[in-house]
């Protein structure tokens, strides 16, 4: 009889490593990645470890996003020029920048993100009333929308509320900051309108084009949490992504964390006393047939306090809505020939998230194979 090998020993062999029953087992305890942290774990389990980029991380001389101040931008034609070349410039080199003076108080962003931070601290139970993965509803709590999806989970938990075009009554909303849910969105849907009109003036169009083409039908809000990290080197809060819809307007603590990959280095955003981060999305880079660039960004995690930041995106992923999306006619010339097919957001939604945040940007799929007078 021969000698068996530890190879061939199944009595000796390490059992391998079944991620699908890790991730399942986590999925169900619906406590999160804070449930995690509360429960005392001192390393991060093997289903939330990244695979870094080579980028770099930039260091030394300080770079960082624009910041444009919106005072005056609709008492000053002089001004609101110089406001739109601004939005037109960061909206193509950088796809990112924060706004000051953007209308919205001061107290309505605090209680907001207090607010947010309220619904995670709170018990398991009372959160988990929430918990679902059907994202047609009105409330949506869970961690990781990608986590059966994407190749790493991400270090944070999250409550969708789809806040446009049909608000939501205050009583199907977690009670913990449903008023401020209502107020914050309102404000944010009056920025969204400002914001839009500005950038259409960067394109040379008149100012309510986008928003009569309903770029800013559709609000989605989506509060994170990032819970304090025992092992920041291994994971991420949120991996390397641009996001999907039209726009972004990302409220975020103190504790910082958000990167923007800007010519191959990872900068980073330290948050800016009553700022507001806007990003340029896809939907938006493909509309404009590249005028405009939606950017890969990141959040890294950190051992000393958890994040709480509160994303409201312009899309209609959430709407009932057949409308083909695809560069407007307006910007197209025998230099600048149409780069992309028509879409519905529905279709773009779908195929961005079959991919889960895999760094992988699903603007190519929907590119031409050949523009119609040669490539840019």
């Amino acid at each position: 009889m021969s000698k068996c090998t530890d190879e061939e020993d199944p009595t000796t062999r390490k059992p391998e490593y079944d991620r699908l029953s890790k991730l399942k087992a986590f999925d169900e305890t619906r406590a999160g990645v804070k449930g995690l942290v509360d429960s005392g774990i001192k390393h991060v389990p093997r289903m939330f470890h990244h695979q870094f980029e080579n980028n770099p991380v930039s260091c030394g001389i300080q770079v960082s996003i624009p910041i444009i101040d919106l005072e005056k931008v609709k008492q000053n034609r002089t001004t609101r020029e110089e406001i739109v070349g601004k939005v037109r410039n960061a909206s193509k080199t950088w796809g990112f920048f924060q706004v000051l003076n953007h209308g919205i108080p001061m107290n309505v962003m605090e209680e907001m993100k207090d607010g947010a931070r309220r619904f995670f601290e709170q018990d398991v139970e009372s959160k988990s009333r929430f918990f679902s993965r059907d994202f047609t509803k009105r409330v949506v709590y869970n961690s990781n929308f990608d986590l059966y999806s994407a190749p790493a989970a991400k270090w944070r938990d999250t409550v969708v509320c789809s806040m446009a075009p049909d608000p939501p009554k205050p009583e199907e909303l977690p009670a913990v900051f449903s008023d401020i849910m209502l107020e914050y969105s309102k404000q944010v849907m009056n920025l969204g309108y400002l914001l839009f009109e500005l950038l259409s003036e960067a394109l040379g169009l008149n100012p309510d084009y986008l928003k009569d083409i309903d770029c800013a039908k559709g609000l989605v809000m989506l509060s994170h949490y990032y819970p304090i990290c025992p092992q920041p080197e291994l994971t991420l809060g949120s991996s390397k992504h641009a996001d999907n819809g039209f726009l972004t307007i990302l409220l975020q603590d103190n504790v910082g964390g958000l990167q923007v990959l800007h010519q191959n280095q990872w900068i980073n955003v330290p948050p800016t006393p009553g700022a507001l981060v806007i990003n340029i999305g896809d939907l938006l880079q493909l509309i404009s047939n590249d005028r405009f660039t939606s950017v890969d960004h990141r959040v890294v995690t950190n051992s000393v306090s958890p994040r709480v930041s509160v994303a409201s995106f312009f899309t209609t992923a959430l709407v009932p809505d057949t409308r083909l999306y695809g560069p407007i006619k307006e910007l197209l010339s025998q230099n600048n020939p149409r780069k992309y097919k028509e879409t519905t957001v529905k279709d773009f939604i779908t195929y961005f998230n079959s991919k889960g945040l895999s760094g992988t940007s699903p603007l190519p799929h929907f590119k031409l194979s050949k523009p119609s007078h040669g490539d840019k």
